[in-house]
This record gives structure tokens, C-alpha cells and sequence, in this order.
């Protein structure tokens, strides 16, 4: 058993893939953030133990839970499993040929193309952290986010003219083709529209005693 589940795990493996996609086993994986057994988990879930295991050693079985200890409870001893991972990504690449690409679509100024690079970026992140983990290091990265409201069309053209023309300066700034041991870093913008705030939940209302009013 490792030390403690990773906090994000890229699924690149297709057999793993096909393995967690279906509703009860991803109801299992999000159950097993703590250690639990079958016995437990059926009767959260309400579904027989028997038929739980069986998805649990196919999960075991690639990778995606692992055991957790045991606890006694009674006179029996209860083997405890968990998800290997708090939450999981699915690589484009499980998907093979099919799986978006940058190379194949035409229009750069399209959603489609800023999915492609974003794909892209999740596989190539997938593969770089896979190997710096296998080498003990920690993966240089950098995350730059923000939302801006615009007042017009017009403010957010000119947003985005200012914005390129500022990457392109600092590209020509920084950009070294040629000195031995340098590190190139991939670096991409995207902008999309946000999405509105999911509404507040509104509270059930409560019954009242008559005999209170």
C-alpha cells in the first residue's frame, strides 16, 4: 500500500480506462476516498457484496484501488480497499486514433483547435509527470488563470491584440534556439467564454405545526 492516495492520476491506459467507466464503478471510486470494505460499501450503496467484489478486483485488477489494511468487525476480519487516486483525468490518448490533435484542424481561432491544444497539453502532462515521478523530481510548471469581464466587444479585441502582441515580445525576449543545455517550456493562452455561476440551492421548506401559527 502506498503512503497516501495521489491527489490527480492521468489515466493513459485504455485498459484502465474501460475498466472505470461505468456508472457503479465510479460510484465505487468516489466512495473509496477513505479506506472501506465491501460489507460497508454495500450497504452504503445497497448493492450485494458478492457483486461488489467483483468490481473491486476488476479495478484492483488495473491499477485504480488498492488495499488499505484490514479491520475486525465481530469475528470476521474485513479487507479494506481505496481508490489509488483522490481524482482521475482520462488522456486523449485512450482514445487512439481518434483522439483530438492539433496537427489535423485548420481554423487556430476555433474551439475546436483550443480543445486540441488542451488535449495535447493534458497528454504530454500526463507522460512528463509519469517520468519525473519515476525519477523522484518535481515537474516545473506554471499556471496563469484569470476571468475578465469586458465592457464591449471592442475592449476585448483590443485585449486580445494587446495580449499577443505582449507573448510575442517576450518570445523574441527570452527565446534561445541555440545555447547547449537549454529547457524548452511549451506555452499556451486560451480564452473561451465563462460560464455563468451555478445558482444557489434553495432550501427546502420546512413543515410547520399548525397549532404553532
Amino acid at each position: 500500500m502506498s503512503a497516501a492516495p495521489a491527489e490527480l492520476r492521468v489515466v493513459d491506459d485504455p485498459r484502465q480506462a474501460a475498466a472505470m467507466l461505468s456508472p457503479l464503478r465510479l460510484r465505487l471510486l468516489r466512495s473509496l476516498h477513505a479506506p472501506a470494505s465491501a460489507a460497508s460499501l454495500g450497504r452504503a450503496l445497497e448493492i450485494p457484496r458478492q457483486k461488489l467484489n467483483y468490481h473491486l478486483r476488476a479495478l484492483e485488477g488495473v491499477g485504480l484501488v488498492e488495499p488499505a489494511g484490514t479491520r475486525r468487525r465481530g469475528n470476521c476480519t474485513e479487507q479494506l480497499y481505496r481508490a489509488t487516486a483522490r481524482s482521475y483525468l482520462l488522456a486523449p490518448q485512450v482514445l487512439g486514433g481518434v483522439s483530438a490533435s492539433p496537427e489535423r484542424i485548420r481554423d487556430r481561432f476555433s474551439s475546436a483547435y483550443l480543445l486540441a491544444v488542451a488535449a495535447r497539453a493534458i497528454r504530454e502532462l500526463g507522460a512528463l509527470r509519469a517520468r519525473a515521478d519515476a525519477a523522484g523530481k518535481r515537474l516545473p510548471t506554471a499556471t496563469l488563470e484569470t476571468e475578465i469581464r469586458f465592457a464591449s466587444p471592442a475592449s476585448r479585441a483590443a485585449f486580445l491584440e494587446e495580449l499577443s502582441s505582449e507573448v510575442a515580445r517576450l518570445t523574441a525576449k527570452y527565446h534561445d534556439e541555440h545555447t547547449p543545455g537549454g529547457r524548452r517550456l511549451r506555452v499556451f493562452i486560451g480564452a473561451h467564454p465563462a460560464l455563468p455561476p451555478d445558482p444557489p440551492e434553495t432550501p427546502c421548506p420546512t413543515s410547520q405545526d399548525p397549532a404553532s401559527s
